[in-house]
């Protein structure tokens, strides 16, 4: 299963203030370039724990049903079950009635039911699931201590500035950031 964000977030969960405060600096000078490595940290983190931490609009795009009919959602924390797609035998999508699913967001990965599931004739990708998934709309709905290790992260990267280009970040990742995120990361077997 892959997904897309559809509706990315709308801040980011470290605000400009919050970095320039915590790396000292004063001045407009750097602006540009932390603003971009903010949005690096977060999409490492992001990427690396299977968290969305500001609310956005992911789609998921499943190739067929689970033999079980119980689909897992690899995002957390999951707010809500926006919509289901199928594509019939021309290529239309079509919408799956949600009447009467479950939703088990609390779950690690969360889990989702539906009483019906449609035939699809795509080969692949031809079902979609769209949610909504974050912890709130602003970076105070962010836990602290993923707010910490992004600081970390971001005060490491500008310290490497000079060595790699701000596109090619993340180059190294800071001591103790491991600590930080690892209760927010799935546990594998």
């Amino acid at each position: 299963m892959t997904h897309t964000i559809i509706t990315p977030p709308a801040a980011e969960s470290l605000t400009l203030a919050d970095v320039k405060s915590h790396l000292r600096l004063d001045g407009s000078g750097e602006d540009t370039l932390l603003t971009s490595l903010i949005a690096a940290a977060r999409q490492y983190l992001e990427a690396t724990t299977g968290l969305a931490l500001i609310t956005q609009t992911l789609r998921f795009y499943l190739d067929d049903w689970p033999a079980d009919g119980l689909i897992q959602l690899a995002i957390a924390p999951l707010q809500s079950l926006e919509s289901v797609t199928v594509y019939d035998a021309a290529g239309n999508p079509q919408a799956v009635a949600l009447t009467g699913y479950v939703l088990d967001a609390a779950a690690s990965p969360a889990r989702l039911f539906l009483p019906t599931l449609p035939p699809t004739s795509r080969t692949l990708n031809g079902i979609e699931i769209d949610v909504r998934a974050g912890f709130g709309d602003t970076g105070a709905d962010v836990p602290d201590a993923l707010k910490r290790a992004m600081l970390m992260h971001v005060a490491l990267m500008y310290e490497l500035r000079g060595a790699v280009p701000s596109d090619m970040q993340p180059a190294a990742i800071p001591a103790g950031y491991d600590r930080l995120v690892s209760p927010f990361r799935p546990v594998r077997l």
